[in-house]
C-alpha cells in the first residue's frame, strides 16, 4: 500500500481496501485487520534484509503529528488513519514466531534464508537469524501499538494485539525428562513472544540455551512491551508432543529448533484424514490461562487441510471442526476470555506451503475457471448452520486413545 514499501501512499490501494472494509460492513462483517502476514515489500527486503536490520526500526521524518517514526509503524499509521473510523479490531504481526522459524531457519517461508545443515538457501544464517527477527518483530509491535494508544484508541475506540502460532505441547511419555522437555518446548516456541508481551523479557531458559544469540531488551523497550497486546491471536491446528533430546547438536552448531533439545512428534493432519483429538485446542487454552493471566483471546485459525480434488463430500474437516467448537465451549465454560473463533479459511487460497494442491476451504474455488467459480463444500452448508442455530457441535467421541501420530 505504500509505494517502494514507505513514503508516499499508493491511492489504488488505499481504493482497494476502503472498498473492501465498506463492502464488509454492507453485509454486516466485523473487520479484523492484521498489519503484516509474511509479506515484507520487496523494496524493503532488497535495500537492508528487512526484519533482519534495526532499519526497520530506525526513525525517519514522516507527516505532522509525529516526528519520526519506523518504516513498520509509519506503515500503521497510515492504515489507523485511513481505515480506523471503520476498523476497530487490529493485529500487528500474524504468527511470527512461525514467520522467524520457516522464513529464517529452514527457509521454507518468505524471504527464504536458512544456512547449511539446516536448510538449503542461496542466503543466510540459521544459527542467529530467528532470534534477531523475533526480536525486531516485537520491537516493530511494541511500537505500532504505543502509536495507535497515544494518537487513535481513545477516538476510534479501537484493541490492537498479536497473534502467535500455538500447538499443545504434550510430553510423550510420563518420564521426568519429556515432562522437562516440554517446558522447554513451551518457552521457545510460546514464551519467546509471550513472555515479552507479558513479563518484559525472554524466558530465562532461553537466556541460558541462546546465550548471545538472544538480543536484550533495554529498561525502556520493556517497560512498552509489556501489556502491549489488548488482545492475544492465536492460530492452532494440532497437538504436538515432546520427546527429550539432550544431545541436539554441539554448541556451534545449533539452530533454534536444536536450541530446545527436544525432538516433536505432531498430530498428522495433513491430506490422510486422520483423527485429531479436539482437547488440544482446550489444553491450550488452559495453559494460557495458567501461565499469562488469561488474557482475552481470538482464535484467528483452525481448520482441517485436505487435498483440493475433494470438490463437495469434506467429512473429516465437518468433524474437526465440530469437536474443535465443542472444545472451545468447553474451555469458555471452564473459564477461558476467548472472545472470538475464526476458521480457516472461508475458500481455496494459495496456502504458504501448501499451494493449491492442500487446501483448507470451506467453499472450493475452481482454479481452472476464468471466473474462479467457488462452490460450497459440505463444511460450509454444516457452518453456515451451526452459526444460524440450526446445527449442534458433534457429541465428544467415547474414547480418543490409539491415535495416530506422525514424526518430524
Amino acid at each position: 500500500m505504500l509505494i517502494d514499501g514507505r513514503g508516499e501512499v499508493n491511492p489504488q490501494g488505499l481504493e482497494y481496501y476502503n472498498n473492501l472494509i465498506s463492502e464488509l460492513l454492507d453485509h454486516g462483517i466485523e473487520p479484523h485487520a492484521t498489519l503484516f502476514q509474511y509479506d515484507l515489500p520487496q523494496a524493503l527486503e532488497d535495500e537492508y534484509n528487512g526484519w533482519l536490520s534495526p532499519q526497520i526500526i530506525m526513525s525517519y521524518v514522516m507527516h505532522d503529528h509525529a516526528e519520526k517514526s519506523d518504516d513498520f509503524t509509519a506503515y500503521s499509521d497510515v492504515c489507523f488513519r485511513e481505515f480506523g473510523d471503520r476498523v476497530t479490531n487490529w493485529t500487528t504481526l500474524n504468527e511470527p514466531n512461525a514467520f522467524a522459524l520457516l522464513g529464517y531457519d529452514i527457509g521454507v517461508a518468505p524471504p527464504g534464508r536458512c544456512s547449511e545443515p539446516f536448510g538449503n538457501c542461496p542466503n543466510g544464517n540459521s544459527v542467529t537469524e530467528p532470534y534477531i527477527v523475533a526480536h525486531h518483530s516485537l520491537l516493530a509491535h511494541s511500537s505500532a501499538v504505543s502509536l495507535y494508544r497515544q494518537m487513535y484508541q481513545e477516538k476510534q475506540h479501537g484493541v490492537i494485539g498479536m497473534n502467535i502460532f500455538i500447538y499443545d505441547f504434550v510430553p510423550l511419555t510420563n518420564s521426568t525428562e519429556d515432562i522437562t522437555a516440554t517446558e522447554r518446548a513451551k518457552a521457545f516456541y510460546t514464551g519467546w513472544f509471550l513472555d515479552p508481551l507479558y513479563h518484559g523479557d525472554y524466558p530465562d531458559i532461553m537466556k541460558k540455551i541462546a546465550g548471545s544469540k538472544l538480543p536484550k531488551f533495554s529498561n525502556s523497550q520493556s517497560e512498552q512491551l509489556i501489556n502491549s497486546v489488548d488482545f492475544l491471536g492465536v492460530n492452532y491446528y494440532s497437538i504436538m508432543y515432546v520427546k527429550d533430546d539432550p544431545h541436539a547438536a554441539p554448541s556451534n552448531e545449533r539452530d533454534f529448533l536444536a536450541d530446545t533439545y527436544v525432538k516433536t512428534i505432531y498430530m498428522n493432519n495433513s491430506t490422510t484424514q486422520l483423527y485429531v483429538p479436539p482437547y488440544g485446542l482446550q489444553g491450550a487454552l488452559e495453559y494460557f490461562k495458567q501461565s499469562y493471566g488469561n488474557p482475552p483471546i481470538y482464535i484467528h485459525e483452525n481448520g482441517y487441510p485436505m487435498n483440493h480434488d475433494v470438490v463437495f463430500d469434506d467429512g473429516p474437516r465437518v468433524e474437526f471442526l465440530s469437536e474443535h467448537l465443542r472444545s472451545l465451549k468447553d474451555s469458555v465454560r471452564n473459564g477461558s476470555n476467548t472472545k472470538g473463533y475464526f476458521v480457516w479459511s472461508l475458500m481455496d487460497l494459495y496456502e504458504l506451503t501448501g499451494g493449491f494442491n492442500t487446501t483448507y476451504g470451506l467453499y472450493y474455488v475452481d482454479f481452472a475457471d476464468k471466473e474462479l467459480k467457488r462452490y460450497p463444500r459440505r463444511s460450509a452448508i454444516w457452518y453456515t448452520d451451526f452459526l444460524n442455530g440450526r446445527r449442534a457441535a458433534m457429541p465428544k467421541r467415547s474414547s480418543d486413545s490409539s491415535l495416530p501420530v506422525s514424526s518430524v
